[in-house]
């Protein structure tokens, strides 16, 4: 008995070493980093701008875009932001239509203030004619509902049946403490968000705004660049996207943000969409990088596109101040220039402190650029 228990244990032995173990279930693949949150506030005209460099970056999830009137009216700027998701194919991004005219500011309100203090260079669609010869299109149009035919085609998807102040508070509030928001046009639905939620601004993560001017230089050569230096050069601090509406930028640069990162005119004078810059695209031979070619003037500084890539690539920064930033808006000479302070001189009447882009790297923002529009999305 004593042998055929031993004999008996002895081949359970056996056995139990010929049988593997259980493989251990393999461990499952780390998770990917949620995608950052962000909706962009734009008066968007044609391929560029910070919704199509969103849209192309693999670790942003763009919320919406809202739209408001500015270089154009609020409706062309629709269509342009509509269409622009048909042609990468992201027709699930929601588009919200938003203010059509400023809160307080007119065309017969601009045109008196012109008899008094001069001409402006740049009036958005209430551009009637340039007082000098230009090398750009006019972009003027008496009514606002009527959108032109687009170069870039026209879209077939319409737009959300909601005001884009209120999908702003919806979102923010849906995801607190987590949306970047963009405003690279005219501050009025941004105003119009804080009017109806005090709490919205409080809400963001960050707001990162193209507007204001402090003191740029003309630093490109080339009749583009100059002709665009006549904005500023007799008028350092007056920027188009505040003096639309200077109302609604003073209601912004109040309100209490976590961060404002603030992208003025000045570092724009360094760089330039070129032909040499779209013909470095084509080796991708997409459908966007082929539109690209015609679909931009060449000799427009990139404005909005710095505000996009300051975020999506920290590096390309140079120079920025801290500075207290505030807009005027009594209906002088100045109306709609932008204030700025230090902290020892500001006059703390509500102005808040700003992260302030003074000047970037311009080879290292459009290889960055590049990068993002030669990117192929499945």
């Amino acid at each position: 008995m004593m042998r055929l228990a031993s004999l008996t244990m002895f081949l359970a032995a056996c056995l139990a070493q010929a049988t593997p173990a259980a493989a251990k279930p393999a461990a499952p693949p780390p998770a990917a980093p949620p995608k950052r949150l962000v909706i962009v506030d734009d008066d968007i005209i044609g391929l560029n701008g910070v919704p199509l460099l969103m849209l192309q970056a693999p670790d942003v999830e763009l919320l919406g875009i809202t739209t408001t009137s500015g270089s154009v009216w609020r409706d062309t700027a629709t269509a342009y932001a509509l269409r622009t998701l048909e042609i990468v194919g992201r027709t699930d991004v929601p588009v919200v239509p938003g203010a059509v005219v400023p809160l307080v500011n007119t065309a017969e309100a601009t045109k008196a203030w012109e008899a008094q203090y001069g001409r402006l260079v740049f009036k958005g669609p209430w551009t009637d004619y340039w007082p000098e010869g230009t090398l750009q299109d006019h972009p003027g149009a008496a009514r606002p509902e009527v959108v032109p035919a687009l170069p870039i085609g026209n879209p077939t998807i319409e737009a959300k049946d909601e005001i884009a102040a209120a999908f702003l508070v919806r979102m923010v509030r849906a995801h607190p403490g987590e949306i970047t928001l963009f405003a690279t046009g005219p501050m009025t639905n941004i105003a119009i968000a804080q009017s109806l939620d005090p709490g919205f601004a409080a809400n963001v993560k960050e707001l990162i705004y193209m507007g204001g001017s402090l003191l740029p230089r003309q630093t490109l050569p080339g009749a583009s660049a100059e002709q665009f230096a006549r904005e500023f050069v007799n008028s350092p601090r007056r920027e188009f996207n505040i003096r639309w509406d200077p109302e609604a930028a003073r209601i912004m640069a109040h309100a209490p943000w976590r961060k404002v990162t603030m992208i003025p005119v000045d570092p724009s004078t360094g760089t330039q969409w070129t032909t040499d810059f779209f013909a470095s695209l084509k080796p991708a031979g997409t459908r966007l990088t082929e539109l690209m070619q015609t679909a931009i003037e060449p000799g427009f500084p990139m404005w909005d596109e710095i505000a996009a890539m300051v975020w999506l690539d920290p590096a390309i920064v140079t120079h920025e101040a801290p500075l207290y930033i505030d807009f005027e808006t009594s209906q002088t000479a100045a109306y709609g220039d932008t204030l700025s302070w230090t902290e020892a001189y500001r006059p703390k009447l509500g102005e808040r402190e700003q992260r302030v882009i003074l000047s970037v790297d311009r080879a290292k923002m459009e290889a960055g650029m590049r990068a993002l529009y030669m990117r192929r999305i499945k």
